[in-house]
């Protein structure tokens, strides 16, 4: 049963409780802790993000489950939390992506990207008859030469970090970072250490099928996921 304080104040997104919570927006936020582990390094020479896929089938496709999208062609996203939901969300992304592409003849930038993304999420917390999206985005991209990574979360709030985590796993990786990160490592380095946070967040069960990883270089600012060989050098290494 539910508290009694509490009965009657999650039944619409619009109605806080008494002591200013949004119910809703706390179910959505719990939907993105029960997904899979996502993590994003910021490194010396670009940003990697590296995801847990979870195959959870002997019989399942793992190339089908997709957690790392290309939004363009300087701007990579990695989820959390609802697939259908996250897909919807980087469809979005793509639209705004082009629609700067149109209006400015130029790349949008990715601190602009990731506020429009958040305010529309923002707007899902407001009105009624809707509910807020069950997932969370790490916004990755390269603006003016710089790296950006962005955390967001159902509620519209946006959150830029060095190196972070979303999902299940997120405590464990976060431990990891806080303990280990180095802002001057390369790429290769971001990766091992993303593998390393991935490893303490699901207890060493991953392997090459169950890894993707995503890198955009600071230098030429094009995101690209990782081959299959590729994932498995870097994970054989970790291994070592």
């Amino acid at each position: 049963m539910q508290p009694q304080y509490q009965m009657g104040y999650d039944r619409a997104i619009t109605v806080f409780s008494p002591d200013g919570r949004l119910y809703q927006v706390e179910y959505a936020r719990e939907a993105v802790k029960r997904g899979t582990t996502a993590v994003g390094i910021k490194a010396k020479d670009g940003i990697v993000l590296i995801v847990d896929k979870r195959v959870s089938s002997k019989l399942l496709e793992a190339s089908s489950i997709e957690k790392i999208f290309k939004i363009d062609d300087h701007i990579g996203v990695a989820s959390s939390g609802l697939v259908g939901d996250a897909r919807a969300l980087v469809d979005r992304a793509r639209v705004e992506c082009q629609i700067n592409r149109v209006s400015y003849d130029e790349q949008i930038e990715v601190e602009a990207l990731a506020k429009k993304l958040c305010d529309h999420m923002q707007t899902l917390t407001q009105y009624g008859g809707i509910r807020p999206y069950g997932t969370a985005l790490l916004i990755a991209g390269v603006s003016d030469g710089e790296s950006r990574l962005f955390e967001t979360d159902p509620s519209g709030t946006l959150l830029e970090y060095k190196a972070t985590g979303i999902g299940i796993g997120r405590p464990a990786a976060m431990k990891v970072f806080e303990e280990e990160y180095n802002p001057d490592a390369e790429i290769k380095d971001a990766i091992l250490l993303g593998l390393k946070a991935l490893h303490s967040a699901t207890e060493g069960k991953f392997d090459v099928d169950t890894v993707e990883i995503g890198v955009i270089g600071r230098e030429n600012a094009m995101f690209r996921k990782m081959t299959k060989d590729e994932v498995a050098s870097f994970v054989e290494q970790f291994k070592q």
